[in-house]
């Protein structure tokens, strides 16, 4: 026990608040040796014991790691059903659960419960209370109006959508999630944060005075590739690398960049009127790239009269940053990395800061407070303002593919559907390559 109790202290240390940190950590978690700890803060209502069951939809690094943390959240929870497209994907998952937590009782998922294919979700989500979304966004809407329509309890990551109607579809579904009174965690965490959540609130209570302008970045060297194999059709192609395929990702402006798209509507309150901006593919622009592009610079024009300052990029050896810098009337806002944050005036003088060294990881903190919810009959809604920041980064993907101011007013009127409504391995992808293997990509002025 004492190795197991080092272990997972090790951890809880490196799972700080950062994207880095998190990702590390499901990487251990993956390899099998990612211990969970036995001391977990249980938040059971003894008013309210019922174990309640998860499911788990997308058995991926991120499914991965969110059904770890629902495991930790709460004494007790059972993982009993498992769905994914890829049986190596959900078995490899099942291996490391399963392993991390033996001797618990926390994971007893039967064969019968771990369903493989397009269509699984279903039958994973009815056997469930609450039901964690992991699955590449395209199928986000398909997945949630499912669990909401059959009363389940909710996390799900971002984005939900990567099309309009998707986004519509979701909106849809919140309504009836608060009619039912189910709880919706979405994957923002930096609402669950405490850095950012105490800016927030020194926001409201006016210490930067009113925010006017801002920058908010997603810059970094990119992401995984993965290989065309011997024999693969195009489906499982696309299915494997679903990062790089507008219906199943969205592009990284989306994907990624919609956390600090998030934090920008947050703060000020609002959600953008307009957009516009440039992009395209400058150093991932191969084959294996798809279709998508390497960088976005978007202005996004608020309510307020606010503009904010939107970068994201995919190019090694550039510039790096992942965070938002703020410019109120009063002073200036630093969302620092390492959980820290600040406000200084223009003379330089410091109005506050966090400083966040102890602070608990949010990705843990959103399954807390999900269980803690649910066992108090509360009701947590994080489903609108998940669809609206979605809808944000949408509304800046249209304006640098298409090069053209766009309004959210119009881009909400969009029927374009990348994500055809049933979907098996026999169909045809949305997207497909010409006779040289490349990918129809974007072209500003003419997309």
């Amino acid at each position: 026990m004492k190795g197991s109790k080092k272990v997972a202290r090790t951890q809880d240390k490196a799972m700080k608040s950062s994207r880095r940190g998190f990702c590390k950590n499901t990487a251990l978690l993956t390899a099998g040796m990612v211990l969970p700890t036995m001391e977990m803060g249980a938040m059971v209502n003894v008013l309210n014991d019922k174990k309640l069951k998860i499911a788990v939809v997308g058995c991926g690094g991120r499914g991965t790691g969110a059904a770890n943390q629902a495991l930790k959240a709460d004494d007790n929870v059972e993982l009993v059903a498992m769905a994914d497209a890829f049986k190596d994907r959900l078995d490899g998952s099942y291996a490391n659960l399963e392993k991390a937590y033996a001797g618990t009782n926390k994971v007893n998922v039967k064969d019968k419960h771990k369903y493989v294919g397009f269509d699984g979700y279903k039958k994973a989500i009815d056997q469930a209370d609450v039901v964690i979304l992991a699955t590449p966004p395209g199928f986000r809407p398909h997945h949630f109006e499912y669990a909401v329509n059959n009363g389940k309890h909710v996390f799900m990551e971002k984005p939900l959508a990567t099309d309009v109607p998707g986004i519509r579809k979701v909106l849809e579904m919140a309504k009836v999630a608060k009619e039912k009174k189910l709880n919706v965690v979405v994957g923002l965490q930096r609402h669950y944060q405490n850095n950012y959540l105490a800016i927030a609130e020194r926001i409201k209570a006016g210490d930067a005075g009113k925010i006017v302008s801002g920058q908010v970045y997603w810059n970094s060297a990119g992401v995984w590739v993965r290989e065309r194999t011997p024999g693969q059709t195009e489906m499982e192609y696309q299915m494997r690398n679903w990062y790089y395929f507008n219906w199943l990702c969205g592009d990284h402006i989306l994907e990624q960049h919609i956390h600090n798209i998030d934090v920008a509507n947050w703060f000020l309150g609002e959600y953008p009127v307009s957009a516009q901006g440039m992009g395209g593919r400058e150093v991932r622009n191969g084959k294996d790239h798809g279709e998508i592009f390497d960088h976005h610079f978007v202005e996004f024009t608020y309510p307020s009269g606010a503009v904010i300052s939107s970068q994201c990029r995919h190019q090694p050896g550039t510039w790096s940053k992942v965070g938002e810098v703020f410019q109120g009337t009063k002073g200036l806002v630093d969302m620092k990395d390492a959980g820290r944050a600040s406000i200084v005036d223009f003379e330089g003088n410091t109005i506050f800061e966090h400083r966040g060294k102890n602070d608990p990881n949010p990705y843990q903190v959103e399954h807390d407070k999900l269980f803690a919810s649910i066992r108090n009959k509360g009701v947590i809604s994080d489903t609108e303002n998940g669809a609206k920041s979605t809808m944000s980064a949408i509304l800046g993907r249209m304006a640098t593919y298409t090069g053209k101011v766009v309004t959210w007013e119009e881009a909400m009127k969009s029927e374009e559907l990348l994500v055809p409504a049933e979907m098996d391995w026999n169909s045809t992808p949305p997207t497909l390559p010409d006779a040289n293997g490349n990918y129809p990509v974007p072209v500003p002025g003419k997309a």
